[in-house]
């Protein structure tokens, strides 16, 4: 991207000597090549198809509470069950998410609060987010608090950007992430400074690129052990911008943001949810894609984190139809308890991570459609379900 704006097709950084084939090249903002069908089935598999109803499109918007205590986002307390009708000023109907046909639902309800504590415990210690369970579930209740500062009212940009603009700068970082090797919670960080960065300060399409390389940096800074040089990061924008321009606007957003960066990523909700449902390794890495998908949907920011991680899993179960065992019925039903908001928006989220994955590998962003067709994450990105993943679902209500 030259100085003079996102009109210039001139490729940002030059990989055909740097990294290996399967990685697509770094292209600039406007880059407008026509879409390449990237799909290849590794399996087969054959899906059930049910009609689907298309719904004309609208704008999205977070329905919110008139109150947001501990009790209404988690559906619960410490001691006793919070159902949805105890509490006034409700916009929607809210209700537990569980596998349809659970039928002992209602018998695991008294058991949730002190079983789902004993679950979340164990879970945030196997994956290694706390040190000592003594204080895992003070832990998690400081998740579900500071993940309501994570959405937005609304998915409006600034007027001159677009959706389309934002999903090739989100496309670009995903691609510089995975050079760079960094943690999976750098990228969630950086994306949501950059969401926050475009509603809270005044950046010109000029200067899109710098936003999303300072965000990155940012992150880097919270997440990593080891940093780049700044003249690293300028290189890899081909020395489009200095030194000098990378860390005046590092400061910008820092003071726009009023040096605010707490983030829970809906990765630690994903992973957390997957440990309490007990599932396998292909169903995580399915979710895991799907998530990622799902920061390129400029709707998908008024939602919350639990939220996405949610339906990313419940998504992700329905298209790899594993079949279900006691104990791991038992435990969804406990994890999903976690997950509390109403069904139709459970279904809409569905709804846009099916229709992302199945154009994933018709898009010109195909960098996580790409990095997820690896042996090592078990070609998920190319699972044959995922193009009838929308039929999965049926008629959306």
């Amino acid at each position: 991207m030259a100085r003079t704006g996102v009109s210039d097709p001139k490729p940002l950084l030059d990989l055909h000597k740097r990294v290996d084939e399967r990685r697509p090249p770094l292209r600039a903002l406007a880059n407008a090549c026509g879409p390449i069908d990237r799909w290849q089935p590794v399996e087969v598999e054959e899906s059930r198809k049910v009609p689907v109803k298309v719904e004309p499109e609208c704008r999205w918007e977070r329905r919110l509470l008139t109150q947001t205590s501990e009790g209404i986002i988690m559906g619960f307390h410490e001691d006793s069950l919070m159902h949805s009708d105890d509490v006034e000023g409700c916009v929607e109907e809210h209700m537990l998410l569980y596998p349809h046909g659970l039928q002992s639902l209602h018998s695991l309800q008294a058991l949730v609060p002190s079983l789902l504590r004993l679950e979340v415990e164990t879970a945030l210690e196997k994956l290694g987010l706390i040190w000592d369970r003594t204080y895992g579930w003070e832990m998690f209740l400081v998740m579900m608090r500071t993940q309501t500062r994570s959405s937005f009212p609304n998915a409006d940009l600034p007027r001159h950007f677009t959706d389309a603009t934002r999903a090739v700068l989100v496309d670009w970082l995903i691609q510089v992430h995975e050079m760079m090797h960094f943690q999976e919670e750098t990228l969630y960080l950086a994306i949501h400074l950059v969401n926050c960065s475009l509603r809270q300060i005044k950046v010109t399409t000029a200067n899109l690129q710098l936003l999303g390389m300072v965000c990155l940096f940012i992150a880097a800074k919270l997440e990593e052990c080891l940093l780049p040089e700044v003249s690293g990061l300028c290189y890899l924008m081909d020395h489009t911008y200095t030194k000098h321009q990378l860390l005046r606007l590092e400061r910008k957003v820092l003071c726009g943001l009023k040096f605010d960066l707490t983030y829970c990523p809906p990765l630690h909700f994903l992973l957390l949810f997957a440990s309490i449902a007990r599932c396998s390794a292909k169903v995580v890495w399915m979710a895991r894609y799907l998530l990622e998908l799902s920061l390129l949907e400029g709707q998908c920011v008024v939602f919350l984190p639990s939220q996405l991680a949610g339906a990313a899993l419940c998504l992700s179960r329905q298209v790899l139809l594993e079949p279900p065992t006691p104990e791991g019925e038992a435990a969804w039903c406990l994890a999903s308890s976690i997950h509390v908001g109403s069904e139709t928006a459970l279904l809409t989220m569905m709804h846009i991570l099916a229709n992302a994955a199945a154009k994933a590998h018709t898009r010109e962003t195909c960098a996580t459609f790409i990095k997820f067709s690896s042996p090592e994450t078990m070609h998920v990105s190319r699972h044959p379900g995922l193009k009838n993943a929308s039929a999965l679902l049926g008629v959306r209500t």
